[in-house]
């Protein structure tokens, strides 16, 4: 049986205060909050979890509330920038002009790479590239939420590529491609000038919502992890029998790995790559619905079945946060 990956699954950042960062994605980029859980590893923190209408794997943007944390040191061996997939040329357009409205910091409509695209920080200086979808071919993208304030043929339908920044760009590469599978696709220019070129690399249908592009710096410190900095980035795996080829896989290249780790909504496999970038591997399903429905996602605190038990004390340390939509 052949493994591969299907495309980008969720990406994980910091935030040092939830009910800022619920108000950000849900109010100004008008994703949806599909589940408002705790860090499974650390129960005193909220884990809040965005995407389109059902949070379908390959639309998750999800945030560790790390109260305490420093602001991000951008540098190298990082996940330097996110992208997020809306639906046309057009599209930026509106999110240019809605930046400006709103006092977002952003930068202008420019190609990169093939494509048109929108940088913007958000209020903790999380580095995103909007990318226009018009004419890409892959991956599909999903459904934006019907109450989004942003009308739904301009809202973000999904996560765009991984942007990986590192001190050595082959050996990143020779676990993109000989380990998971990934295709060297493309190159461009990076826009530092003197720097080498970006490498793109895409894996499954291919297409933006299946890319990794890898840039070598070699006038960059090392990243400190704060708030505004992205924690992982995870990958689509079909279901659990390929997962668990997958965590034999990457133990015969002998990285240190996580092994099977049951997450409830999605299994999970952790490693990191050679520069120290945190790679994930995560199931489709079961999903977020499994224990609230639809239309009700992301209304109150979630907890697997395995914290319930816990979930006083759990909600005696949190401090509450409203996210009615």
């Amino acid at each position: 049986m052949s493994l591969t990956l299907k495309g980008l699954h969720h990406v994980s950042a910091i935030t040092a205060k939830a009910p800022e960062n619920f108000k950000f994605y849900t109010e100004v980029l008008g994703l949806r909050l599909i589940k408002k859980t705790v860090n499974q590893d650390d129960i005193s923190v909220y884990h809040l979890f965005y995407g389109d209408e059902q949070g379908n794997p390959g639309t998750e943007l999800t945030f560790f509330e790390l109260p305490m944390a420093g602001r991000n040191r951008d540098g190298n061996n990082s996940i330097s920038a996110l992208s997020l997939r809306v639906p046309s040329d057009a599209a930026l357009a509106y999110w240019a002009q809605r930046f400006t409205e709103l006092g977002i910091e952003h930068g202008a409509v420019a190609e990169l790479g093939g494509r048109l695209t929108l940088s913007f920080r958000d209020h903790e200086g999380q580095r995103f590239l909007l990318v226009s979808d018009e004419n890409n071919a892959g991956v599909a993208g999903g459904k934006p939420w019907a109450k989004s304030p942003v009308p739904a043929e301009y809202g973000i339908i999904g996560l765009g590529p991984a942007h990986l920044t590192v001190e050595s760009a082959e050996t990143s590469a020779v676990v993109l491609e000989e380990l998971l599978g990934f295709r060297r696709k493309s190159t461009y220019p990076s826009t530092t000038p003197g720097q080498p070129d970006v490498i793109v690399f895409e894996t499954g249908e291919g297409g933006l919502g299946s890319e990794v592009h890898l840039e070598e710096r070699n006038d960059l410190p090392q990243e400190r992890l704060g708030r505004g900095g992205v924690h992982h980035v995870a990958f689509r795996v079909d279901n659990e029998e390929e997962l668990k080829q997958w965590v034999e896989r990457i133990s015969t290249f002998k990285l240190p790995n996580s092994g099977f780790v049951d997450r409830f909504y999605f299994r999970s496999l952790y490693f990191r790559e050679p520069n120290g970038i945190l790679f994930e591997l995560a199931t489709d399903g079961p999903g977020f619905a499994t224990d609230e429905p639809i239309e009700h996602l992301g209304e109150s605190l979630a907890l697997p079945p395995f914290l319930e038990s816990k979930r006083a004390q759990i909600e005696a340390h949190l401090k509450p946060l409203d996210t009615r939509q």
